[in-house]
């Protein structure tokens, strides 16, 4: 596992190093030493910009793997869920107002209250199915976008529409640092690997192993749902980097959190900043490109949950 872990580790640095260069306009490294025009563009605008797509897809992709273990469900992650929706609107009603510092906090609580209505939507008789889940979660995310565009259209915000779809554009050294504060939960989560291990086996069994399900379920939405509500105030909406990752992490190291954390991280990170090269290449908002990926792996995903029912 940790030879594996390694592999990850040595492919994320190699993709932090050569994915500045790759864009609309190929640059050599060497050009970040020069005092020109091309020199600033590679300091100040490509690598802030890979920086911020290691913390976002890292990030996206634990609180992926919080969702589906806690919900016990290979469906979940923050987009599908609602969360990032949540988060959106409250990023979205901070920068109306011109709240700007703000945009956090109320993008946290927006996503706090998001993930409070879809859990008691989706209960029925005290409990909650992979369906009812799911449809309460879809139901809320088209409720809460309708919301955003009638916010959009209200406030004539148009220019804020990229950012809206998922877009890593326009960062700046500044909101790199302030994003960075999203790894803190996702280290916090990682100290909770072995609880996410007990609660995969159910809540019963959880309580009997000697843990404090109700609380331990508290913190965990709470720091999935922070790290979450932190990338959404400064990279937008950016669907099913949560769903894909831990799939594709487990093939790597199985379904031990205590592996398969630090690896989706890492799968995470490695994957969402090639996949903003490649919207740079094609002027693009990264959201869109993973939204295309994500579609048919969420079909994939749910043929294969179908097929071992």
């Amino acid at each position: 596992m940790l030879r594996k872990l390694s592999i990850l580790a040595l492919l994320t640095v190699f993709t932090a190093l050569i994915a500045p260069c790759i864009g609309s306009v190929v640059y050599s490294p060497v050009v970040a030493f020069e005092k020109n025009v091309d020199g600033w563009i590679f300091v100040n605008i490509r690598i802030p910009r890979v920086l911020m797509g290691l913390v976002v897809g890292s990030s996206l992709a634990v609180a992926g793997v919080v969702m589906q273990c806690i919900f016990r469900n290979p469906l979940a992650e923050p987009y599908i869920l609602g969360i990032s929706t949540g988060a959106g609107l409250g990023a979205l009603l901070g920068f109306v107002l011109g709240l700007f510092y703000l945009t956090p906090a109320l993008s946290f609580v927006s996503a706090t209250l998001t993930v409070f209505i879809v859990y008691n939507l989706a209960k029925i008789r005290g409990f909650f199915t992979t369906e009812s889940l799911l449809l309460a979660g879809i139901a809320v995310n088209f409720f809460l976008y309708a919301l955003e565009w009638l916010i959009l259209v209200k406030t004539n915000a148009h220019m804020i529409l990229g950012w809206l779809v998922g877009y890593l554009g326009n960062v700046e050294w500044c909101d790199v640092y302030l994003a960075s504060l999203a790894i803190i939960p996702c280290l916090c989560t990682f100290f909770f690997s072995k609880h996410l291990n007990a609660l995969l086996l159910g809540e019963e069994q959880a309580f009997y192993l000697g843990i404090d399900v109700k609380r331990v379920l508290k913190i965990l939405i709470a720091l999935a749902t922070l790290s979450t509500s932190i990338t959404v105030s400064f990279a937008g909406i950016i669907g099913f980097v949560g769903l894909m990752i831990p799939h594709i992490a487990r093939r790597f190291v199985g379904d031990d959190n205590r592996f398969l954390i630090p690896a989706s991280a890492l799968t995470g990170a490695t994957f969402l900043t090639w996949t903003d090269a490649l919207a740079r290449i094609l002027n693009v908002p990264v959201g869109i490109i993973t939204m295309l990926c994500g579609g048919p792996f969420f079909i994939y995903v749910m043929k294969s949950y179908a097929k071992r029912l």
